[in-house]
């Protein structure tokens, strides 16, 4: 017997400042945004039949930033397909966005939002 889990739904993740976050997810990654009415400061985005909400907490316990020597992929993160990831950089380098390229060579790329929430870019 199993759980019956049928479909992925969201993840969650904590923003310290949710105006950063808000542009970071819309604008620069171009992501839709639900409009919601929340009891608590946050944002949802709508991916597909998937969402991410940005959650500021009560109590900040939001990660420190990957450190830039590290590879970010072995860090916890989100990971989306893009059409053309030379586009995706150069909207990336545009908002001066932090940059890592895949430690295993495949098409894909690492970077980050304000609050160091690592985010992997892959061409598919």
């Amino acid at each position: 017997m199993s759980v019956g889990i049928d479909q992925y739904l969201h993840t969650a993740i904590t923003v310290r400042d949710l105006d950063a976050a808000i542009y970071f997810y819309g604008t620069v990654l171009g992501l839709e945004r639900v409009n919601r009415v929340l009891r608590f400061p946050g944002a949802w985005y709508q991916l597909g039949e998937t969402q991410i909400h940005l959650i500021v907490p009560e109590q900040i316990t939001a990660p420190a930033p990957p450190d830039p020597s590290q590879k970010w992929g072995r860090n916890p993160h989100l990971a989306f397909r893009v059409a053309n990831l030379d586009k995706a950089k150069e909207q990336l380098l545009k908002h001066n966005c932090p940059i890592q390229g895949s430690a295993s060579g495949r098409p894909a790329l690492f970077t980050q939002d304000p609050d160091g929430n690592v985010i992997e870019l892959s061409q598919g």
